[in-house]
């Protein structure tokens, strides 16, 4: 007796040949490609927030360090927090911006200083 890979394979109810478009018939078959949309990360403001006692050189010190800025932008950014109670270090991914802030934050802590650095979404 001999089989056929045929008679091996599960034999399709009529639903289930409708299900996968078998109809038995040859015919015309569309292949659909679907694309996966990603989207975007959402971004965060890393902020640093004015007060009375640290010194602006440790702020200018923390710009430059943990956000990369040059001499000249960090005390313009320190300037605006000083003025303003506020400023804007940069914009980051969630994760980047949470490294960010605890960096800053333990950093300030160690050095004895009440900088205070949050994160918002933009």
């Amino acid at each position: 007796m001999l089989l056929r890979f045929a008679d091996l394979a599960p034999r399709l109810s009529d639903d289930d040949r409708r299900r996968r478009g078998d109809t038995g018939s040859p015919g015309t078959a569309i292949v659909t490609k679907t694309r996966p949309q990603t989207k975007r990360p959402s971004l965060y403001r890393v902020l640093l927030l004015n007060d009375d006692y640290t010194p602006m050189e440790f702020v200018v010190h923390v710009l430059e360090r943990f956000f990369n800025k040059d001499r000249e932008t960090a005390t313009r950014i320190m300037l605006h927090v000083h003025q303003h109670g506020v400023g804007e270090c940069g914009v980051y991914t969630y994760e980047v911006a949470e490294t960010k802030v605890t960096q800053v934050m333990d950093f300030a802590r160690k050095h004895q200083h009440p900088l205070q650095c949050v994160m918002e979404k933009k």
